[in-house]
């Protein structure tokens, strides 16, 4: 896939949604964002990580804030690119090439949307291979890529710069700031060379997304299993079959935060399985003992289509598959796991691979 083009987009949401596992905000919503965009102003050009220039001067764009916010506080598309504006501005330089700071539903879409409005490239890659809550939570972090300059707008026209110590300090501004602009915005952060970009971003995001879209679509017409066709694409295994039997969740600090607790079905009838998620799944409990905690992906799968069911969107009587895929292998690295492994979450364990 060199270019996105609107046709694409339905495969690339429903793969962006299943990496997301549970967050990076609604795929449909980012679906239409990005068709009105490439709509208005033609395909994306996507390029891979290793034909960006060194020179070149690469911006990630997302959405920040609580999913469960945007499925009521729409953004509109001309917001998207005016904190990337904002930003290349600020640093006095050409922006050259969009990325994603993540593989999740809405934030795989919105750089399309981007891109498309500033006649730019589009990187084949992503900042996590996966979707986190927070903003530090990228794999440039831990190759001294800063977050700041950022740049962060709402779609009341208020717009700022924010530049901080750290990239710690980056998502505690930056959240407290989207907070007042309503829990959502827009942002545009980690100014990365070419060179920098190659090294730190997890490459063919966008080429996989589409993969496991068209995939899942292609079982459903074979007649055949869509959640075992994903598991074996990702690498992964199914960890439960279950009905969704209560829902807690509240919108505080800025994220969806919340468990939600499934009955087993076919092979898992009598068992219980709880999921605990900060927008995205962090941990999955199977009868009070832990299969899989992040930094491994944890997915939610409608049972017989395979769509993924975003944290926002878990309702009672839901008949899901749970499935779990292993990270970059970057995450499980000691600096990874202390940005993003169960304890920074509060969870008094040790993470639990997939392999595991």
């Amino acid at each position: 896939m060199r270019e996105i083009t609107e046709s694409d987009l339905a495969d690339v949401a429903r793969g962006a949604a299943v990496l997301g596992t549970g967050g990076g905000g609604d795929p449909y919503i980012g679906r239409l964002l990005a068709a009105a965009a490439v709509r208005a102003h033609g395909p994306v050009p996507l390029v891979a990580p290793a034909e960006v220039p060194d020179d070149a001067l690469v911006l990630t764009v997302a959405m920040m804030g609580a999913p469960t916010v945007m499925v009521e506080k729409l953004p509109s598309v001309d917001e998207i690119a005016t904190a990337a504006r904002t930003l290349a501005r600020y640093l006095g330089r050409e922006l050259t090439h969009i990325a994603c700071a993540e593989a999740g539903g809405v934030n795989s879409l919105i750089p399309v949307a981007a891109a498309a409005q500033l006649g730019l490239p589009l990187l084949d890659a992503d900042g996590m291979g996966r979707a986190f809550p927070e903003i530090q939570m990228v794999l440039p972090t831990l190759y001294g890529v800063r977050a700041t300059p950022m740049a962060i707008a709402d779609d009341k026209g208020n717009k700022g710069v924010l530049d901080t110590v750290d990239n710690h300090w980056a998502e505690r501004l930056a959240r407290s700031a989207t907070i007042d602009m309503g829990c959502s915005a827009m942002i545009a952060s980690f100014a990365m060379t070419g060179g920098q970009a190659r090294e730190a971003l997890v490459p063919g995001t966008l080429s996989l997304c589409a993969e496991l879209g068209a995939l899942a679509a292609s079982a459903r017409d074979d007649h055949t299993d869509p959640v075992d066709a994903l598991v074996r694409r990702l690498g992964g295994r199914r960890l439960f079959t279950g009905k969704v039997v209560d829902v807690r969740r509240r919108t505080a600090s800025g994220f969806a935060r919340g468990d939600a607790r499934l009955s087993g079905m076919d092979g898992d009838a009598g068992a219980e399985m709880v999921l605990r998620f900060q927008n995205e799944h962090l941990v999955a409990e199977r009868d009070g003992v832990v299969q899989v905690s992040v930094p491994d992906l944890i997915c939610v799968l409608d049972r017989e289509s395979g769509e993924a069911v975003t944290t926002e969107r878990l309702r009672f009587g839901q008949r899901v598959a749970v499935i779990a895929a292993p990270a970059d292998p970057r995450w499980h690295t000691p600096e990874g796991l202390a940005l993003a492994g169960p304890r920074y979450f509060g969870y008094d364990h040790d993470p639990v691979r997939v392999s595991a």
